[in-house]
């Protein structure tokens, strides 16, 4: 099974990329938020003790989260392996995730990291906010609050997953096909 993570700052490119990836090399997209909507709506043990936390205005604890993640890889046995998107977050959910990979003699093999400079982002966001209508991309101060709220939190995670080596930063600029190329490149050196 091969697992990696993709990470990239608001507007990086990184739905465009997993897709790529996804398609490419058979590998199941596991976005926790999607994950989070999807227990609730069948309403799953977990989904909802979730539900009943954030209707509280609680996050949701690492260990339901964590729970979620390890109903959905044994959903899918015969998956070739994982691209989490948006988790982990914290140096404990790096922690969970690798024990639970473990129990499944499994591990991340590989972080890309899409590396895009702020005022690229800023561009990109401020275009998409106005063909997609989304309100948090039409805002250059929410934009920017935004990039360092990302910065701010995977941090940790990078600084993790550096000790064993496994993160690999990736130029996010340039054409779509040229970043898949360099992100396809890091992910066959591993596979």
């Amino acid at each position: 099974m091969f697992n990696l993570i993709l990470f990239g700052p608001p507007g990086s490119g990184k739905g465009t990329q997993s897709e790529n990836i996804i398609a490419a090399y058979g590998l199941q997209h596991l976005s926790t938020g999607n994950l989070l909507r999807t227990e609730i709506t069948n309403q799953t043990t977990l989904g909802l003790e979730a539900k009943r936390l954030m209707d509280q205005g609680q996050l949701v604890p690492d260990q339901v989260v964590i729970g979620m993640v390890g109903n959905f890889i044994d959903a899918h046995p015969e998956a070739k392996g994982f691209l989490f998107d948006g988790f982990p977050r914290t140096t404990a959910q790096c922690v969970a995730l690798d024990a639970l990979l473990k129990e499944k003699a499994s591990e991340i093999n590989i972080v890309l990291a899409l590396e895009v400079s702020e005022e690229e982002l800023v561009k990109r966001l401020l275009g998409r906010g106005a063909t997609s209508g989304r309100s948090d991309d039409i805002n250059e101060d929410i934009i920017r609050a935004r990039i360092k709220e990302y910065h701010d939190k995977t941090t940790a995670v990078a600084t993790y997953y550096a000790q064993f080596n496994k993160v690999v930063h990736v130029k996010g600029e340039g054409t779509i096909e040229s970043i898949y190329a360099d992100l396809k490149k890091e992910i066959d050196e591993r596979i």
